[in-house]
This record gives C-alpha cells, sequence and structure tokens, in this order.
C-alpha cells in the first residue's frame, strides 16, 4: 500500500469562525448581529450566517485548496465582518467568552431552528453564550475519514491547549484558560466522539438516535471531532475562537497536517496508537484548566510531562509532511504562539495590569484585524 502514495492528496481546507459583536460605548455584547448579517449577505452571501444568539455572527471561508487560500480567506472575512459593523456604530471581537456579559440579556434570534433548539433544552441553550472556530478538512473515502478521526482524538487535547482563550464568564476569572468547554458541556452529544470500528456501526449509531426522536438530523452531533454528515470532511470542534488571524491559521495548518500525517502512516500500514478516550478526557481537562502553562500526561510512558513538550513533540510527528502542504511557515508560527502565550493568557495578563474588564474587551477588540 505505501507504493500508492508518493504524493500526498490535497486535504482541502474550511475554516468557520464565530465573533462577538461589542458596543464601544459600553463594551457589552449587542444583539444587532441580524444587521450586519444582512449586510453581509450582498457581498458574501453564504459565507455569512446568523447563530443562536444576536450577539454572535458566524463566518466560514469557502472550500480552500492550501492554507494559504484559507489565509487569505479568513483575513478577508474578518475585514468584511469589522467593516460592517463599523457602519452600525459596532466593533468585532474573536474570543470564545465575553469577559462579562450575560447570556440573560441576550437575545435568541428569530429562526425556526433555533427555536426549536431553545424548546428542546430550555435554558442550556439559552445559556450557550460561547463562541468557537471549526475547521473542516477534506477526506473522500468514510472509512478512511473514520479511521483519522478515532486516531486524530489523542491530539485534540494538544490542539486545544493553543487555542485557549475563555478564562473570564460574567465577570469573573473562572481559574479555566477556556471555560467555553464547560458552558458547552450541558449540551447532550458533546465533548470527545466515541470511539467507532466501522462506518457502518457509525452510521447504526445514528440511526437509532434519528429514529428514537433524539435527532432529528446528524448535525446534531456536536462532538469535539465529527466526520460531517453532509460534507467530505472530518471537522474539528474543538478550539476555543483565536484572538488573530495569525493564530487561526496556524492552528489550521496544524490540523491539517495531523490529518496527513495520520492518512500518511495509515496508507504505510503503520498503525497509531487508540487510546481510551477516558484518558484523552483528562488531558482535554487539563488543557482547559491550564493551558499552555500545565502538565498533560504522556500515555506511553503514564507519565506527566509539560505540555509544551508534548506539542514539541507535535510539531516533531508532523514534520515531514509539512513541506509538502505548503505550511511550514503557518506550522512554525506555533513557537510564537508558546512564547507569547494563548489568547486566555493574554486577557489574563490585561486584567492583572489593570484590574478592569472593560481593558480586556479593549484588548480582544483590538486583536481582531491584527495580522491582516
Amino acid at each position: 500500500m505505501c507504493a500508492l502514495i508518493k504524493k500526498l492528496p490535497q486535504f482541502t481546507l474550511g475554516v468557520e469562525e464565530e465573533y462577538q459583536i461589542i458596543d464601544p460605548e459600553t463594551r457589552d455584547l449587542r444583539s444587532h448581529m441580524s444587521k450586519i448579517v444582512e449586510g453581509g449577505k450582498i457581498q458574501l452571501r453564504e459565507q455569512v450566517k446568523a447563530e443562536m444568539h444576536q450577539s454572535v455572527v458566524e463566518v466560514g471561508t469557502n472550500v480552500c485548496q492550501n492554507v494559504a487560500e484559507a489565509r487569505k480567506e479568513v483575513a478577508f472575512l474578518r475585514n468584511k465582518i469589522s467593516e460592517l459593523a463599523g457602519n452600525q456604530n459596532l466593533v468585532v471581537g474573536a474570543a470564545s467568552t465575553h469577559p462579562f456579559a450575560k447570556w440573560q440579556d441576550q437575545e435568541i434570534t428569530d429562526d425556526p431552528r433555533y427555536h426549536n433548539i431553545v424548546n428542546e433544552l430550555k435554558d442550556i441553550a439559552r445559556s450557550n453564550l460561547i463562541f468557537g472556530m471549526h475547521v473542516h478538512v477534506g477526506i473522500e473515502n468514510r472509512e478512511i475519514a473514520l479511521q483519522l478521526m478515532n486516531q486524530a482524538c489523542y491530539f485534540l487535547p494538544h490542539i486545544y491547549a493553543l487555542t485557549t482563550n475563555s478564562p473570564f464568564w460574567e465577570g469573573r476569572n473562572t481559574g479555566f484558560k477556556a471555560f467555553r468547554a464547560k458552558v458547552f458541556a450541558k449540551f447532550p452529544r458533546t465533548g470527545l466522539p466515541e470511539y467507532f470500528d466501522s462506518v457502518q456501526s457509525y452510521d447504526n449509531f445514528l440511526e437509532i438516535l434519528v429514529k428514537t426522536n433524539c435527532i432529528d438530523n446528524p448535525k446534531k452531533i456536536w462532538w469535539d471531532l465529527r466526520m460531517h454528515p453532509f460534507f467530505s470532511t472530518i471537522e474539528f470542534r474543538i478550539c476555543d475562537m483565536c484572538l488573530t488571524v495569525n493564530e487561526t491559521i496556524c492552528v489550521v495548518a496544524l490540523i491539517q497536517a495531523v490529518v496527513a500525517k495520520l492518512y500518511k502512516l495509515l496508507m504505510s500500514n503503520t498503525s497509531f496508537n487508540i487510546y481510551r478516550i477516558a484518558l484523552i478526557r483528562e488531558n482535554k481537562f487539563r488543557a482547559a484548566r491550564n493551558g499552555l502553562e500545565g502538565m498533560l500526561i504522556d500515555f506511553g510512558k503514564k507519565t506527566e510531562v509539560p505540555t509544551t513538550d508534548l506539542i514539541m513533540e507535535l510539531l516533531d510527528f508532523i514534520d515531514d509532511v509539512v513541506d509538502e502542504l505548503g505550511s511550514r511557515e503557518e506550522i512554525n508560527y506555533v513557537h510564537t504562539i508558546l512564547k507569547n502565550g494563548t489568547g486566555a493568557d493574554q486577557q489574563l495578563a490585561v486584567f492583572e495590569k489593570t484590574n478592569d474588564l472593560k481593558q480586556v474587551v479593549d484588548f480582544i477588540t483590538g486583536k481582531f484585524n491584527e495580522g491582516i
């Protein structure tokens, strides 16, 4: 089988980001998304859409052939949303929670889809005032996609630690670098995905959920990593929103390289260890709590190691596919994140210096267009 993979597949990319709509005077969230979406539809069509809360606007790239294309699209979308918000005397920020906004004050978008979710999940849905980034990697074969999903789970805490950007919730320092996952955990069918030994067993699982009225469609599987039900992609959903374009694209490149390396091993009949989800869940909790500053478990050595050490090991693991993907420059930005800290580290540094959450908001919005 090794001879079949003289060249890696393209591993196309799609990136979705959810932004905060903020009042520049109060620094609070503003339920004004509809005006921005209406204005954006003319120029961006389906690349901009409403979310459940009216203070959230979601954008998505077109299918990108490589990381360079993804950078152009993300930069364009951030710039355009910033412009549209400015026309409404508003500003935009990228973080996974707002430092002090109250979910009780947020308006729900008037759309049957969101009314149905609120009707089913009540305050679990209303309180879900969080913002995420999703990265799609194109995989045409579903059996291969499932195997890659099973294997890539091990790396989710590593990637998560690099994106932590939600330390505050309703005006409190939560003590977590990424509190978003704790908020979202109240939803059903979230968190790390189960292990499936075949597409048939995966499809049977979905069929049971639909037939028993747990879900009306497979998009209501909200795992940290999933095979997308309608696109030929695996979708990484664990990431917090990144402050800047450079951080976003670095993480996109890292995710693509992980998938490419696992694919390369699979095509060479080299198996990658599948670890118990319960063990990976321990590492996810550590990543959420401490970000880059904590310790993760090295399952092979059965010991704790600094998170940064495992991230450096990850860079070594993917090194032989990075040049073929054309993403070495973007991958190397990991070192900048390790040096400067994640969005959470930087937010906390501003708060420690100022003791003022409004200045934290100003920091977030000030970073939104950096690197464009």
